[in-house]
């Protein structure tokens, strides 16, 4: 008895109060669409492990289901609060205007979600691969969601980019297929110096490199063909520019490398006089007539 007097005055209080009422609809509606969404990323990423799915679907499917479960939400509080359903008839009455207008402001959106599901379906890349976009630098392809690529940079910011973009821009993808990467490292080196002797220091400090792989085929080595080729590319108003091709198991290892043989290469030419030019100025003095 005292329960259901105790209900029947809180059922008065909240139809004295409905912006109370409606306010802990919305509160246990979208607490509801997170602990769903929530178990349902939990279970499909268990079942993707067990079923060895590649973890690009799985991202995308999850933030699939949860938009999903939000947007089943929106349309429960939607019904359940009498002016939002009063509203929601007045925008059907008026459908020409209205699918016109949700038609236009939607299109990118849409874009971006047909573009999201072909990424999935042809996958020119997947989370964890090495990904360039256009003109922006490299990095670290961490979520494929409905509406945007989320790529970590190498300084550690999160580049989120429309996947409307990513279906209409140049990729450049240094983790499909193989991930072996030929890196060029570059050096000039002076008119006078003795170019054969820059070629042995470079290759020298090239293979002792933790990060140098030789990837000779057995017929290459049977030639006798260096682990690493070094070349002459052209010449500058000051320097014999030489390119060395230094391969790598990977794009980040590669970078290192790079940075590594810079600094190697440059004591050993210190150490053993080859010249690496930088600019000259002669400055004339004339006296005044």
């Amino acid at each position: 008895m005292a329960s259901i007097m105790f209900l029947s005055v809180i059922t008065d209080f909240l139809d004295q109060y409905p912006f109370i009422k409606y306010g802990i609809v919305v509160i246990i509606t979208f607490s509801l669409a997170f602990i769903f969404s929530k178990i349902t990323k939990r279970a499909i990423r268990v079942t993707s492990r067990k079923l060895d799915v590649d973890q690009t679907t799985t991202s995308f499917m999850s933030n699939a289901i949860s938009f999903l479960f939000y947007i089943g939400a929106l349309i429960v509080i939607f019904f359940y609060i009498p002016k939002l359903r009063s509203l929601g008839v007045t925008l059907f009455a008026g459908a020409s205007i209205a699918t016109a207008l949700v038609l236009f402001a939607s299109q990118q959106a849409f874009s971006n979600i047909i573009n999201g599901i072909f990424i999935v379906i042809f996958k020119p890349f997947k989370v964890g691969d090495v990904l360039k976009v256009g003109e922006l630098g490299n990095g670290v392809v961490e979520d494929v969601t409905l509406r945007h690529t989320v790529i970590r940079d190498y300084e550690n910011r999160r580049v989120v980019i429309p996947n409307s973009q990513i279906g209409s821009d140049t990729l450049i993808n240094s983790s499909i297929q193989d991930e072996m990467i030929r890196n060029f490292v570059e050096f000039g080196i002076s008119y006078d110096s003795d170019v054969d002797k820059a070629f042995r220091i470079i290759q020298e400090e090239a293979q002792k490199h933790p990060g140098f792989v030789d990837n000779r085929t057995a017929e290459e080595k049977k030639k006798n063909v260096p682990p690493v080729l070094v070349r002459v590319i052209g010449f500058g108003d000051s320097s014999v520019n030489l390119r060395s091709y230094v391969w790598s198991k990977d794009h980040n290892s590669g970078f290192v490398m790079k940075c590594d043989l810079y600094k190697t290469v440059k004591e050993r030419f210190d150490k053993e006089g080859i010249e690496i030019p930088f600019p000259y100025r002669t400055i004339v003095y004339k006296k005044d007539i």
